[in-house]
C-alpha cells in the first residue's frame, strides 16, 4: 500500500521561552542551514543567535498565533487531509524541525501498512537549507524502519505547469487592478549556497535568471526567477510590472534585492500601489503573515506607498490539492 508524508518547515510547539528557544537551536544546529565548523555554530547559535534572537521571534509568533497555534502547522496537516481525501490514499504530514516529527510521520504511515512512501516536502525550489536537509532527515528515519520501506521524493516543482497554473489562478483572484508592480518575495539564502548545491561547486552568478543556467535542477535563485517569468508570462504582465526580491536574511552575503530595503525604496520611485507574494512558501507562515503582511506593509506605507496588498499562499485551495495529487502519482 502507497502513503504520503507532506513534509515542513516547522515552528514552535508554542509561545513559551524554552519552546522558542528549542525550535531555534534545532533549526539552526542544522549544518545545511548554519554551514560553519561545528564548534563555530555552536557558539553562535547557544551563546549569540538565540539568546539575543529569540524574545524578538516569541514576539513575531505572538502576533500570528491563532487559538489552535501555529497557522504553518495546523494549515499543513489540514492540507494533508484534503489531500488523503482527494487521493485516497494514506496521508501523514511531518516537520523538518520539532512536531510533529518525520520520525511520527513514517512509523505511522509504516503502521497502517504502507510500504511504499512518496515524500512531498512543501518546498518549490530547491535549496540544501530545505530540500536537501529534509531528504536526509528522511532517510536518516527510514533506517531506523524495521520493515522494508520503499520511499520515492516529489522533487521541486518551481516549473510544473499544474503548479504555475495554481499560482497564477491565486494571483489572478487577488491581484488589484489599479497595482504599479506584483512583488515576488522569496525567502533569501546565502550566495554560498548556490555554490554548493551546483555539482561541481562552481556557480556562474550571472546566468542564474537565464535557462542557459548550467545549474539550474539545483540553483534556487534560477528556479525563483523561472517561477516568477512564468507567471508573468502567463498572466501577462509587462517585465517593468514585476520584480523579484528576497527576505529574510540573517546575515550578511545573502541574496539581493532585499524585500525589506526595495520595500523602503519603491514609494520613492513612484511604486505607491504594490501587489506581494512570497511563492517560495505554499502555507502561511511567520515570514509571509508577519515579516511581509505586517512588517512589510508598515514599512512601504510609512515610505510613503498607498496601497499594499498581500497575497495569500496557496494553502488549501482546491486547485493546489490536486496538484499535490497529481505530483504524488509520478
Amino acid at each position: 500500500m502507497k502513503g504520503i508524508l507532506l513534509i515542513n518547515l516547522g515552528s514552535p510547539k508554542n509561545l513559551e521561552d524554552n519552546s522558542v528557544k528549542e525550535y531555534l537551536r534545532e533549526f539552526l544546529s542544522d549544518d545545511l542551514v548554519v554551514d560553519y565548523p561545528k564548534w563555530i555554530q555552536q557558539i553562535l547559535v547557544n551563546w549569540i543567535i538565540v539568546p539575543n534572537r529569540y524574545k524578538k521571534t516569541q514576539k513575531a509568533y505572538s502576533k500570528i498565533w491563532t487559538e489552535e497555534g501555529s497557522p504553518l502547522i495546523n494549515n499543513t496537516i489540514e492540507l494533508g487531509r484534503h489531500l488523503a481525501e482527494e487521493s485516497s490514499l494514506q496521508v501523514e504530514t511531518a516537520m523538518r524541525y520539532q512536531e510533529p516529527s518525520i520520525d511520527e510521520g513514517i512509523n505511522s504511515l509504516v503502521n497502517k501498512g504502507c510500504t511504499s512512501i512518496q515524500v512531498i516536502p512543501l518546498y518549490p525550489h530547491y535549496a540544501i537549507s530545505s530540500t536537501l536537509t529534509t531528504k536526509n532527515k528522511v532517510i536518516e528515519a527510514v533506517k531506523n524502519i524495521d520493515k522494508k520501506v520503499d520511499v520515492n521524493f516529489v522533487e521541486p516543482f518551481y516549473n510544473k505547469p499544474e503548479y504555475i497554473d495554481s499560482l497564477c489562478s491565486l494571483i489572478k483572484e487577488n491581484k488589484k487592478e489599479d497595482s504599479d508592480l506584483l512583488l515576488f518575495s522569496y525567502h533569501g539564502i546565502p550566495i554560498r549556497h548556490l555554490r554548493k548545491a551546483s555539482p561541481n561547486k562552481k556557480h556562474d552568478y550571472q546566468l542564474c535568471e537565464k535557462l542557459e543556467c548550467i545549474s539550474k535542477e539545483f540553483c534556487y535563485r534560477h528556479q525563483v526567477y523561472e517561477t516568477s517569468r512564468l507567471c508573468a508570462e502567463k498572466l501577462n504582465i509587462p517585465q517593468d510590472k514585476w520584480r523579484v526580491t528576497f527576505q529574510s536574511r540573517i546575515g550578511p552575503g545573502w541574496l539581493k534585492p532585499f524585500t525589506d530595503k526595495e520595500l523602503n525604496m519603491l514609494p520613492g520611485k513612484g511604486i505607491k500601489k504594490i501587489d506581494v507574494i512570497s511563492p517560495s512558501f505554499v502555507i502561511d507562515n511567520l515570514e509571509t503573515l508577519e515579516e511581509i503582511n505586517i512588517e512589510g506593509r508598515q514599512d512601504f506605507l510609512a515610505a510613503g506607498g498607498e496601497k499594499f496588498n498581500y497575497i495569500p499562499c496557496l494553502n488549501t485551495r482546491k486547485d493546489w490539492v490536486t496538484v499535490l495529487s497529481n505530483l504524488s502519482k509520478r
